[in-house]
């Protein structure tokens, strides 16, 4: 594995990157590629890196996981900044670097994406024609999610606070960053939380199972208008064409991902797509769960063979 800086011209910041090279790399060769998308609040080494990148490229591609712009080790001013324009652009950006090296196949470049990075890996697919197949593990609408749970199911409310919050920051107050997550499983117990989403996010990102110096589970409130203003599948009955694979685990939370992982999968213009249900699963089960992770590689792996 190498670790990289990725910038384009148009960029004043470097994007922070894993790059995973398959057993018996061969620089003189050509690979397919996949960039692998971490989840809201997350970074590279959650994962998107260490567990599904390195599941890729042992299978014989070049994996690509990056940090968010705004977030992790990449850079972008401020910081927890969680804006779904930007993490599409990103996408873009990162394809630009893999169209570059002369050991990746640029008419083979797939995308994944775990949690919000399945919902940014969608849509991300409709407008960068150079990504050619299309996989969401447990995908997550953020603007359908940030209309509703995240902003208490009144938007409208949220976007005034936000606004608010804004100016106040531009004239010299201090930033209010918001933590998704109580500090503790037991926490969350205590403050009443009972959502099995909620209390899985905790126990993965505050205990060693998934705990990295860069995954901050934070967001800056006064940016977050963005989000509460965009789709992921908007357009998808039009523009969503490529090889769609859609991976979501049987028991619902309160993020959202079965019920959305049900919506695009019916939604999707792809003549070639697959709903994958894996019983007895939540969302972060997913992530890193042997067994439900290697019910999901069974698919993503021939998934991408197939049409890369």
């Amino acid at each position: 594995m190498d670790t990289v800086k990725i910038r384009n011209k148009d960029m004043y910041w470097d994007i922070a990157a894993d790059v995973y090279f398959p057993p018996g790399f061969d620089a003189q060769k050509k690979y397919p590629a996949v960039i692998s998308m971490h989840p809201i609040g997350s970074c590279k080494e959650q994962t998107a890196g260490n567990v599904y990148g390195a599941a890729l490229a042992k299978a014989g591609f070049i994996a690509v996981a990056f940090d968010a712009s705004f977030q992790g080790a990449s850079g972008g001013e401020p910081r927890f900044l969680e804006d779904p324009t930007q993490r599409v652009e990103d996408v873009r950006r990162v394809t630009d670097f893999l169209v570059t090296l002369p050991y990746v196949d640029a008419a083979r470049i797939g995308v994944l994406g775990i949690c919000g990075g399945g919902g940014y890996a969608i849509n991300a697919t409709m407008t960068e024609r150079r990504l050619k197949a299309v996989v969401s593990i447990t995908g997550v609408n953020f603007g359908r999610l940030s209309r509703e749970g995240f902003s208490g199911y009144d938007p409208l409310g949220a976007l005034d606070a936000m606004a608010e919050q804004r100016t106040a920051e531009v004239r010299g107050g201090p930033l209010r960053v918001d933590n998704y997550l109580p500090p503790s499983v037991e926490a969350g117990k205590k403050a009443g939380l009972k959502d099995i989403d909620v209390l899985e996010a905790t126990e993965y990102y505050r205990s060693p199972r998934g705990e990295k110096p860069h995954g901050a589970t934070s967001g800056l409130f006064s940016h977050r208008a963005a989000a509460v203003g965009w789709d992921a599948f908007h357009l998808a009955e039009v523009l969503l064409t490529r090889p769609l694979l859609v991976v979501i685990g049987d028991k619902p939370g309160g993020f959202g991902a079965y019920r959305d992982g049900q919506e695009i999968y019916g939604r999707a213009a792809s003549k070639q797509k697959e709903l994958v249900v894996v019983e007895g699963t939540s969302h972060y089960d997913l992530y890193d769960k042997p067994a439900p992770v290697a019910q999901a590689l069974e698919k993503v792996v021939p998934f991408f063979k197939r049409h890369l």
